[in-house]
């Protein structure tokens, strides 16, 4: 960048919202106000001393010498972030039917799916297991108790926990909550997870292992048993869990967050989940406030709840 005494001084959008203590948000908005700024290379740059002068006379316009306004942050994009579980398509197809207004999906593992919900460019993130020691205040939608496990190929039970360092393996990666029910189970026969997951492939979803079993890409894969049941694989249990959306506790509010949670608590999506084997509705639609604390007193249990 040129000296900033230069009259062809250019500045990022951060570096001008630090100019004028703004948040970078703001900047944008400043544009639609006749902020000076060039397009160069798919990006805004600012020329310093001309944005000085603009913030100088334009009326109510933050500058370097006036108190930067608070912080405004625009409404996440009605997007569901999950790793692709059938209660979320489930879900989603329902909402659209019911004329609810229409959410997006996109494809993330939940430590990804909860990284997007923290950075606002999501709406809600697919979620099951204990919450991380620190996140903002969330409210968590249960959807449905699932079993997961290891899939096989048709007639071909999945093999033993002690063979898989043998077989070829489709799993997920360590930021998938569903790899801690392996790796508990690896560690049980005295194997040592990191060792077996050196060969495996890592797949982005239940889908995708499921997918790789189905065409005999891999012997044998970790997914749950509803994907197991669509494809018609073979399928030997782990473990069960509890798993819902989490949603800022702020946008409970908005049109698109009622939708899905009318959705979620209506018969007809009960009714879609019953028939889909490895899934117990339970508390399906129930919504739990996580108040911002200790993973380990969170209220977002895997422990199994008691039907009503």
């Amino acid at each position: 960048m040129a000296s900033p005494a230069s009259t062809e001084a250019l500045l990022t959008t951060h570096e001008v919202a630090a100019l004028l203590r703004v948040h970078p948000k703001h900047v944008y908005r400043l544009l639609k106000r006749g902020l000076p700024a060039r397009r160069a290379g798919g990006k805004w740059l600012f020329p310093r001393d001309e944005v000085l002068r603009w913030a100088e006379r334009a009326p109510g316009a933050a500058s370097a010498s006036s108190p930067a306004p608070a912080p405004e942050s625009a409404p996440p994009a009605p997007l569901l972030a999950a790793n692709g579980d059938l209660a979320v398509e489930a879900l989603l197809s329902e909402c659209s039917a019911q004329g609810h207004p229409l959410v997006g999906f996109v494809l993330a593992d939940r430590t990804r799916a909860l990284a997007l919900v923290e950075s606002g460019q999501v709406l809600a993130a697919g979620w099951h297991g204990t919450l991380p020691a620190q996140h903002r205040r969330l409210t968590r939608l249960h959807l449905v108790h699932r079993e997961v496990g290891l899939v096989a190929p048709p007639g071909r039970a999945p093999p033993v926990l002690e063979r898989l360092p043998r077989a070829r393996l489709a799993s997920r990666p360590p930021t998938a909550g569903v790899r801690h029910h392996l790796d508990e189970a690896l560690r049980g026969v005295g194997l040592e997870p990191e060792a077996v997951h050196r060969r495996a492939t890592l797949l982005a979803s239940h889908r995708d292992v499921a997918c790789a079993v189905a065409r005999g890409e891999a012997d044998v894969g970790l997914a749950s048993r509803a994907w197991a049941s669509r494809l018609g694989l073979s399928f030997r249990a782990l473990g069960h869990e509890d798993y819902g959306l989490v949603i800022p506790t702020e946008r409970l509010g908005e049109p698109t967050v009622v939708g899905l949670c009318e959705t979620a608590q209506g018969a007809a999506y009960r009714r879609s989940l019953r028939g889909i084997p490895g899934y117990e509705p339970g508390d399906t639609g129930h919504l739990q406030l996580l108040a911002a604390r200790a993973a380990g007193a969170s209220s977002a249990s895997t422990q199994r709840k008691s039907s009503p």
